[in-house]
């Protein structure tokens, strides 16, 4: 099966960023990709004031466009993620949605781990407008393939990716925003070990560039195997990678170095 990740600079207007996602599906359909992720909020990259309008008056625009792609394209489509209204009315929640070749929302995943950090620099603090969600999210999707859904600051997290291999994923999916600072610190890092300790694919999907909210993003997205191999990787700018996953190569890593069998804990 042939994969994609998206790599976006999303601004602050919705019509003009699903423009410049379609075009990249477009150049990922043509390469063959059957598989596509899009990056973390690629709708819409905007400043915190700005996020409860567009979870309520763009989601439903936002939703039927994925749909709408996933269909026209065939493919499995992961919506990176979105803004969406939480039970908690004054927090959203950041949504990723799995969505079938035929356009229907197959699962949904709401980001476990929020990304409150206080650097020299810069401070974030995504819990002051997000709600955490509650349970991981795993998904069969074409025949010997099952996808555990995460989303950017998840990546710190090795137990929810053990979760995920522990119920018979061998795709994680990380859509992301990483700032520049800790992405060129510790990205790569993270990526790989999740691919190897847990013996997935792993497909990371980034922002990158400078936002027009003026946040820094450092992109970075790859395409990893089961070994830690990174297949394909786009280092900044706008643009789109693929590359091959291949059971029989995921099933040897297996075989030859049976690391899942010899778990003791989770």
């Amino acid at each position: 099966m042939q994969a994609a990740c998206i790599q976006m600079c999303s601004g602050e207007h919705v019509a003009d960023n699903l423009e410049k996602a379609a075009t990249l599906l477009q150049q990922a359909v043509k390469q063959q990709a059957r598989l596509v992720l899009l990056p973390e909020t690629f709708a819409c990259v905007t400043q915190n004031t700005e996020k409860r309008r567009i979870a309520t008056d763009m989601m439903p625009q936002i939703v039927s466009w994925l749909q709408d792609q996933a269909r026209v394209h065939q493919i499995w489509l992961i919506g990176g993620s979105i803004l969406a209204l939480s039970d908690q009315h004054e927090k959203l929640h950041n949504r990723s949605l799995m969505i079938s070749p035929n356009g229907e929302i197959i699962a949904r995943y709401n980001k476990m781990h929020l990304f409150d950090i206080d650097l020299a620099k810069e401070s974030w603090h995504e819990s002051a407008h997000v709600q955490a969600g509650e349970k991981p999210v795993s998904i069969d999707i074409e025949t010997g393939w099952k996808l555990g859904l995460s989303i950017c600051y998840d990546l710190r997290f090795p137990e929810l990716y053990r979760t995920y291999s522990a119920n018979a994923c061998n795709i994680l999916s990380i859509p992301a925003a990483f700032i520049v600072s800790t992405g060129k610190a510790h990205w790569q890092a993270l990526l790989q070990a999740r691919a190897i300790e847990n013996q997935c694919y792993v497909l990371a999907a980034g922002q990158s560039g400078t936002h027009e909210d003026g946040r820094n993003t450092w992109g970075h997205s790859m395409i990893i195997d089961a070994w830690g191999n990174i297949l394909q990787q786009l280092d900044a700018g706008e643009g789109v990678i693929t590359a091959p996953l291949s059971l029989a190569n995921l099933n040897r890593v297996r075989q030859h170095l049976p690391a899942l069998q010899h778990r003791r804990l989770l």
